[in-house]
């Protein structure tokens, strides 16, 4: 099944301030997430953004929020986003069927997250490098137990070729000289 962006949403879990100073890779986590939401605007797909209780875990790392662009943020009690009765209702009314799905604690709010939206019959996508745990073997384990109920492990790059589809129209070439080419020229290295 391939990703659609006039069907999918980019579901951010949880980078939230008060947790990430714990979570084995959060920062980078936070940069790929944060790449592919700067395409997600660009294609009009939405964003949004969970905190888990706030008042205790802080908000959204600024880091994050600085370079996000248009989003939507929830508030949660429940480990789950999708077991929250507004968020299942705005996600509902959305009328997408993709979920692209990335966070922390990947083993806890994005795994209960990625659970409930299967079960609620949506399509998720596990954004895999931006998804992280305290404990490294966690977020692998969580990738595991989300991927054997149904979700699809993909990366970033894969998530944005999707959504572009074709090289031949003036969207492409405005995401590719802002986004892909940049990206692919941080990657190279000379020796």
């Amino acid at each position: 099944m391939r990703l659609d962006q006039t069907q999918s949403v980019l579901l951010m879990i949880d980078f939230q301030a008060g947790l990430l100073p714990v979570i084995e890779g959060g920062e980078a986590a936070i940069k790929e997430a944060e790449w592919l939401a700067g395409i997600a605007n660009t294609l009009q797909v939405p964003v949004w953004l969970t905190e888990q209780y706030p008042e205790r875990l802080g908000g959204t790392a600024p880091t994050l929020l600085a370079g996000l662009g248009e989003h939507e943020v929830w508030q949660k009690l429940h480990f789950s986003s999708a077991e929250e009765p507004a968020f299942k209702k705005a996600l509902a009314a959305l009328g997408r069927q993709q979920v692209v799905i990335c966070g922390t604690e990947a083993h806890i709010c994005v795994l209960q997250s990625a659970l409930g939206l299967l079960e609620a019959g949506y399509d998720v996508f596990w954004l895999s490098e931006a998804t992280a745990s305290r404990r490294p073997e966690e977020a692998r384990l969580a990738r595991e137990r989300a991927c054997a109920n149904g979700a699809v492990a993909v990366t970033a790059d894969m998530v944005a070729y999707e959504w572009l589809y074709r090289c031949d129209t003036a969207t492409f070439k405005d995401v590719h000289r802002r986004f892909l080419k940049p990206r692919a020229a941080q990657k190279v290295r000379l020796f």
